[in-house]
This record gives structure tokens, sequence and C-alpha cells, in this order.
């Protein structure tokens, strides 16, 4: 029988997401690639190639002197909250334009898309008097998704929306 788990991890990400992975400032971690402390890291031209573990995470070899790093050494904790930006809805009906109207928070990173796919379970929560205040004016209705639930982000072209859209409805 064959195996259709098609879900792949990453072998090698660059400086933003290895940051993000191990919970630290992209400047503390380019300071950590000029001294050669993550383990084979190369330099392609312009942006550093940096490979992961069996973990997922990229190696950092301890320093010579001071403390111990406090850097992520496993998997990223802590849910993953999506919102819809009412906003956003509002000003793409009133002005014609199609920017993402979906927020997926995941940690300190924030990313907008159009259609948000959540491979796993999830839960919808609405709590109209205690708001959640990681979204700016915060949020009373969310999704929010356990950490090791993969989600799919896509973003669509202008184009693709009014090819998609019904017929006799402008």
């Amino acid at each position: 029988m064959k195996d259709t788990n098609t879900e792949t991890k990453p072998e090698k990400v660059g400086t933003t997401e290895a940051a993000f992975l191990l919970n630290i400032s992209t400047a503390r971690l380019r300071l950590l690639l000029r001294q050669g402390r993550l383990k084979g890291a190369k330099k392609v031209k312009r942006f550093w190639v940096i490979p992961l573990n069996g973990r997922g995470m990229p190696e950092i070899t301890p320093g010579r002197r001071g403390p111990q790093g406090t850097w992520n050494k496993g998997f990223r904790t802590g849910n993953t909250f999506i919102h819809v930006l009412r906003r956003e809805i509002d000003h793409n009906r009133d002005h014609g334009t199609s920017f993402p109207a979906i927020s997926v928070k995941q940690g300190d990173r924030n990313d907008r898309c159009h259609e948000a796919e959540i491979l796993g379970n999830c839960k919808i929560v609405y709590r109209p008097h205690k708001p959640n205040r990681s979204q700016a004016g915060g949020a009373r209705l969310w999704v929010e998704v356990e950490p090791d639930v993969e989600i799919i982000r896509k973003f669509f072209r202008d184009t693709e929306l009014d090819e998609n859209q019904p017929q006799g409805s402008s």
C-alpha cells in the first residue's frame, strides 16, 4: 500500500523562518550566523540557507562564554488564531479591491490571506464580552487551531476573484 501522506516539512529555511522557529529576533540570528554558530548554514548570494535537524529546528552550537542560550530548542507551542478582518472586507466592498481579509496569527507572526485551509482539529470561539486582544481592536469571534495543525494559506489575484463571481452580480 502506498503512503499518501503529502505533509512535508522544509529541510532548509531562510533567516526569518529560522528566527521564528528559534523564537529569537532576526538580528540575533544574523549575529549567530556571523559567528558561525548555526550548523550547516551557508550563504547563497545574498541569502542564508539554514538546514533543519530531525525535529525541524536549526541547530546552534553553544558559545564559549556567557550564559546558556535561551532560544527555542523544540517545536513552537501556542495556538494559532484565525480572524476574519471585517474592516478589510468593508474596504474591499467600498473600493472594489480584493485585499486579503483573513489574518492567521501564529506566535509573533501575522500573515494575511484570501483562504485558509485547516488540516486538523480547530474550534470557533465567540466571546462578545471578553475579546481576544491578540488582534487590534479585540476580536470577538475567531478560529483557534492547535500548534501542531498545519494551515495552508492561499492568495488570489483580482482576475481570479472576478472569474469566480456568479453571473449577474456586481
